[in-house]
Formats: structure tokens, C-alpha cells, sequence
């Protein structure tokens, strides 16, 4: 009896064991402390030391100074003045041992979800399915707000289902703290508190009541917006502006933002590489047109404006507002002669990238991996990433056809996430990993739900062989909905 009640203790422990070897080597072997990592880390860093909320920068005469930004959300430079102030300006060394716990966290809080909506033996592969993705643990090795935001989903769905089967201020509490944080990481993460307080009065109004499941709403939205009241004000203060997210932008008013090169940039960017290749280095570094698609070019005429205005944007090396209208220009004549391409093709081509693309951006391999003649051993690398990942969406897919509880909520974010990539002018994988709980909860359903057809087969077989009658138990009902569900993989935990 003691053995059997250790197993279950024992599995867990082994699993988040290899999940934080796995974290641990990917922060040994390819940590990255770069780019939008170092923005966050100069903003934690005046927040803390300064008490300005903005970048470092040099003054007309020389001078350092600290310019007030507001085109990142202050959730995560937070988290790292924190981390800073606990253990050392810049250190982030520790700042992704933390991000490995706080991930961790996010794979039991995944698993302890699929155990109360579904079995014990499901929350079992959910949890190593978690553990064991490399596409989430690798974030943890580079200063970046997805560690963080997929903790919030995961904990905002383990809280709801806590809200709506026992109530009380805690889970509410730590559901409303979620959402909130997922926004203040990032303005998507927005979404997830949408779609929780949305569906809880629409699950809550058999099990807990309507008015009773309106008002946690209401309560929980209000205490998750009220973070943003300060913010709001802040920039309304400093800026004399109305913003209480982030601009879409990515400038701080006054600033050119260039809306004809982002314009121009949807009528013909659809993969990671032209995004790291095109789209990073404008403005900044210098642009070579020979790393453009053919498809950025419907004509000769097309593509000489576009070398004239690649050519003065190097010779000036700045975006200026004459050559932003150039590609202002071209964008309007390419949507006018191609309106479907630009609006709902290349949209889709963009979403699909961000989902399939192998997701090996944060590894030592070549950007361009499928040129198979000049590597092919990465080439091969990133074809069995991408499998990978393809096998991670394809058991999810399976697995919302098992599931009756909470899968309109769980598909509900998911598909709202998926439409909001659709407008995003460069897509990066990382966009979609804060679906990857709820791709982990569903493909733990089908996998568990194929090893109980299995074994129920293999006993069926076994009892013909000796005789034996095998009488298949009784299908448990949910109590809550009043759905027939499949025996032991939908049974209700006590």
C-alpha cells in the first residue's frame, strides 16, 4: 500500500527532475543575453537604480541620460529589477535559473489542470509532455517575457477550474493576478484574461450559479485591470497620452514609427528568416536587397524602386520619412493589384509559419536551414524539430475530441491568439508558445486515451485466450455537465 501511494510522488519527482536537466543544459550550453533581452534588462536597471522608467541614451552634448520610454510593458522589467535587486545588477545568470523554477512550475500547474478536469493518469503525460518540450525549456536560457507568459496561462487555467469548483477569494485572486500579469508582460497576454473571465459565468452558471459566476467575473476583471490604472496615468503624465498598453509600434511619441516600410512589409513577408534578415535591420544595420524573396517583386519596375529606395536608406543609413513614403507607395500598388494575396493569403502563410517553422531560433543552427547542400546535418536537425513539433500539435488536435470539459475555453484562446498573429507584420515561433499548456493538456487526452483502448484491448484479447469473460466497467458521468465520458480517462478525482 505504501509502495503504491509513493509511486505517483516518485513519478513526479523523476519527471521534474529530467525537466530541469534538460532547462539546466539549455542554460549551460546556449544562453543568449541579447537584443530585446538587454532592453529589458537597461529598463529594470534605471527602474531600480534611477527611478526611471526608460533607456539609457546620450545627450546632443554628450551626456548620458535616462529617456522615459513606454513601448514595453513594465511587467517584465519589473520581474528583472527584482531578480536584480535580489541578486546583483545584471546578473542574469540567475535570472534564468529562476526562469527554469518559474517554467517547472508552469508544467506541474499544466498537469495538477488536466488532473482535475480529466484523470490522474492523463495529468501523468501532460506533465512529462511539459517537462520534456524543448521548445518551451529553451526559453528559459535567453532574458525574454515567454517563460513568464506561459506560466500565467498555465496557472490562469489551473485557477479558473479551482474558482469554479470550489470558489473562494485565493483562487480568484490568483486567477485575476494571471491575467493581469500575462497583460503587463505583453499586450496579447491581454487575451487570456478575455477569454477565462468571459467563460467563467458561461461554465459557472451550472455549478456555481449565473449571478454568483457574474460577479466572480466582473470581481476578477476589475482587480486584474486595476495594474494598469498606474500605468495609464504614468504615461498620461510623462507623455501627455493615452496608452494603457503598449503601442502597437513600438515608438514612444514623437518618435517615426514608419508606418510605410511595416505597411510595405505585410504585402510580402511570411517567414522567420525574411524577418530576421529584412525586417530587424531597418532601421539600424544595413539592408541587402539580394536577401529578398521574388515574391517581394511583382514587376522589373517593383523591384528597381525598391533597390532605389533600399540604396538610399543605406547611403543615409536611416529610415527618413521621404523613403518610408516610397515603400508606402509601393505597398498601396501591390495591395491594389493583389488584394487577396495581401489580406488573406499571406496573413495565412505568416500564421502558419509561426505554428510549423521548426522551432530552432534560439539554436546553433543556420537561419536559412533548408539549403540541405551547404548543411545538411542541420537540415535534417530542424526537418526532426519540426516533426517534432507537428507531433505536439497533431496529439492536441486528437485530444480536443476527447474532452468535453473546458475545450470551448481552451480552443476560445487558442484560436483568438492564432487570429491576432494574423496581423502581425514579422512572424517569430515564440508567438505561439503561450498555447503550448493547452496543446500539452489536449495531447495528454489523446495519448492517455489511446493506452486505455490499448490495455482494454490487450485484456480482451488475453481473456479470450483463456476463456474468460472481460466485461468492459461502467462509463462515469460528469457530474457537472451530465456528459457521458470515455472510463478512467474522464473519471471525476475526488
Amino acid at each position: 500500500m505504501h509502495s503504491f501511494r509513493l509511486r505517483p510522488v516518485i513519478s513526479v519527482l523523476f519527471a521534474v527532475a529530467c525537466g530541469a536537466a534538460l532547462r539546466l543544459w539549455f542554460i549551460h550550453a546556449l544562453p543568449q543575453v541579447q537584443g530585446d533581452s538587454l532592453l529589458y534588462g537597461d529598463i529594470a536597471k534605471n527602474w531600480l537604480v534611477h527611478g526611471i522608467y526608460g533607456f539609457s541614451g546620450t545627450a546632443n552634448d554628450g551626456s548620458a541620460i535616462i529617456a522615459p520610454t513606454l513601448i514595453r510593458l513594465p511587467g517584465y522589467p519589473a520581474f528583472l529589477g527584482l531578480c536584480f535587486k535580489l541578486f546583483g545588477i545584471e546578473n542574469y545568470r540567475a535570472v534564468l535559473n529562476l526562469q527554469a523554477v518559474i517554467d517547472l512550475s508552469a508544467c506541474l500547474l499544466t498537469a495538477g489542470f488536466v488532473r482535475r478536469v480529466c484523470s490522474a493518469r492523463a495529468a501523468e503525460i501532460a506533465l512529462w509532455l511539459a517537462v520534456l518540450c524543448p521548445f518551451t525549456a529553451n526559453y528559459v536560457a535567453m532574458p525574454l517575457t515567454e517563460t513568464l507568459s506561459v506560466f500565467c496561462v498555465a496557472l490562469g487555467f489551473y485557477t479558473f477550474v479551482c474558482v469554479l469548483d470550489r470558489g473562494g477569494w485565493l483562487p480568484l485572486l490568483a486567477l485575476a493576478f494571471s491575467g493581469s500579469f500575462a497583460a503587463l508582460l505583453r499586450p496579447d497576454g491581454a487575451l487570456l484574461a478575455i477569454v477565462l473571465f468571459i467563460a467563467l459565468p458561461y461554465y459557472g452558471r451550472r455549478s456555481i450559479g449565473l449571478r454568483r459566476s457574474v460577479r466572480l467575473a466582473v470581481t476578477g476583471g476589475v482587480l486584474a485591470l486595476l495594474p494598469f490604472v498606474s500605468w495609464t496615468v504614468r504615461n498620461w503624465r510623462t507623455f501627455h497620452v493615452f496608452q494603457p498598453l503598449a503601442p502597437r509600434s513600438a515608438a514612444d511619441p514623437g518618435e517615426f514609427a514608419a508606418p510605410g516600410f511595416e505597411r510595405w512589409t505585410k504585402t510580402w513577408l511570411v517567414d522567420f528568416a525574411s524577418t530576421y534578415e529584412i525586417y530587424w535591420n531597418i532601421p539600424g544595420d544595413h539592408a541587402d536587397i539580394d536577401a529578398m524573396p521574388s515574391r517581394a517583386f511583382d514587376t522589373p519596375a517593383e523591384y528597381q524602386e525598391t533597390r532605389r529606395l533600399f540604396d538610399e536608406y543605406n547611403h543615409r543609413a536611416s529610415l527618413t520619412p521621404n523613403v518610408d513614403a516610397g515603400f508606402a507607395a509601393l505597398a498601396r500598388e501591390r495591395e491594389r493589384n493583389h488584394p487577396w494575396r495581401t489580406f488573406l493569403e499571406l496573413p495565412l502563410l505568416r500564421v502558419a509559419d509561426m505554428w510549423l517553422r521548426p522551432r530552432a531560433e534560439m539554436l546553433n543552427i543556420e537561419l536559412r536551414w533548408w539549403q540541405y547542400s551547404q548543411h545538411r546535418g542541420e537540415t535534417l536537425f530542424a526537418l526532426a524539430y519540426g516533426a517534432l513539433n507537428l507531433l505536439y500539435m497533431l496529439a492536441a488536435l486528437a485530444g480536443m475530441f476527447f474532452w468535453p470539459r473546458f475545450r470551448a475555453a481552451m480552443i476560445g484562446y487558442v484560436t483568438l491568439r492564432t487570429l491576432l498573429l494574423a496581423t502581425v507584420a514579422a512572424p517569430e515561433t515564440r508567438y505561439t508558445l503561450e498555447c503550448f499548456p493547452i496543446l500539452e493538456a489536449f495531447a495528454a487526452q489523446a495519448i492517455a486515451y489511446a493506452a486505455q483502448r490499448s490495455s482494454r484491448t490487450k485484456k480482451a484479447g488475453q481473456a479470450k485466450k483463456t476463456g474468460q469473460e472481460f466485461v468492459s466497467p461502467p462509463e462515469p458521468r460528469n457530474a457537472s455537465q451530465g456528459r457521458h465520458l470515455h472510463p478512467a480517462i474522464f473519471a471525476p478525482v475526488e
